[in-house]
């Protein structure tokens, strides 16, 4: 095969199917999936029955064959899907997006069938996630149905959804003390210090997770060992404890700490701006103090990440 010619949307030319749904397949950077995270999930239905529900979204299909190109499908509203009861044993059924076109499979008419469809792929092995090679569709979940069981829940339902592009948002956040700021106290309390170290951080209304480095540069130490705990704190989100541990007796010195976590985003947080900062714990084991000043350099990156919901 050649090129493909005209160009898609060459002015007098007569362009082919493919060639748009080549382009979707550009676009989506040959990624499949779902579009945001919330989009095409599968429960059960109002009133638990013999099918499940699957909700509004849209996915970009890729095909099975190559240069057949991607297809976008949208669901508006709720899509019921008949599941077939099981019977003396269990079984496990994967609930797809599937694309049956003529060009390339199949028999269906476009002017009167459903080319796009949600199709359940029977009996499957229990760590299925991905539909069977050579169909052009996209797993939306997994089905674990006990014995003799004809009412779907919740419970049975295996979220196996993907994203195709999901987003990210990447920023870095400064702070440089003008003066010495000191946590004198070895109580096994927390502080919320440096004080310096804290943001006002826009949390993207479709990010689920949140990466956090925070880097405390030339951060002092004094009068004595010191032993201390922090941690980065997002809202009301808390991140892992790091211990500082500096056994190196009663002179000023400095030293980089570096905090690294990653947070999994409530959803009363996603859409909202939080505050970003560090809270600190000295220890009653060793009675050296912290501090930061104009030689100190307080930097955050934060990464969000957009994951299924």
């Amino acid at each position: 095969m050649t090129l493909i010619n005209p160009p898609l949307l060459t002015h007098g030319g007569t362009h082919a199917a493919r060639a748009f749904r080549m382009m979707v397949r550009d676009l989506a950077r040959g990624s499949q999936g779902i579009t945001e995270g919330d989009d095409l999930k599968v429960r059960q239905m109002s009133t638990p029955g013999a099918g499940v529900r699957v909700v509004d979204g849209s996915a970009v299909i890729r095909g099975a064959a190559w240069g057949q190109g991607s297809y976008t499908q949208y669901n508006v509203g709720n899509a019921t899907v008949p599941v077939a009861p099981t019977g003396a044993t269990a079984r496990s059924d994967l609930v797809c997006l599937r694309v049956e076109d003529p060009e390339y499979e199949g028999t269906r008419d476009p002017e009167t069938d459903e080319i796009g469809y949600f199709h359940v792929v029977s009996n499957v092995s229990t760590t299925t996630t991905t539909v069977p090679s050579g169909l052009t569709a996209i797993p939306l979940a997994r089905l674990d149905i006990p014995a003799n069981t004809a009412v779907i829940t919740d419970s049975m339902i295996k979220d196996v959804r993907r994203i195709a592009n999901p987003r990210r948002d990447r920023k870095l956040y400064t702070a440089y003390p003008t003066s010495l700021s000191r946590l004198v106290a070895q109580d096994n309390r927390w502080y919320n210090w440096p004080a310096q170290a804290r943001w006002k951080v826009p949390i993207p209304r479709w990010a689920t997770s949140a990466k956090l480095v925070v880097t405390l540069a030339g951060l002092r130490f004094s009068e004595s060992d010191v032993f201390a705990w922090m941690q980065t704190v997002l809202g009301t989100d808390y991140g892992q404890t790091t211990s500082i541990d500096d056994d190196q007796g009663n002179g000023i010195r400095r030293s980089t700490v570096v905090l690294a976590d990653t947070i999994n985003l409530s959803s009363a947080l996603r859409g909202t701006t939080q505050d970003l900062h560090i809270r600190t714990q000295p220890k009653k084991i060793e009675w050296g103090n912290l501090g930061v000043d104009a030689a100190t350099s307080l930097i955050a990156d934060v990464e969000f990440t957009e994951g299924v919901v």
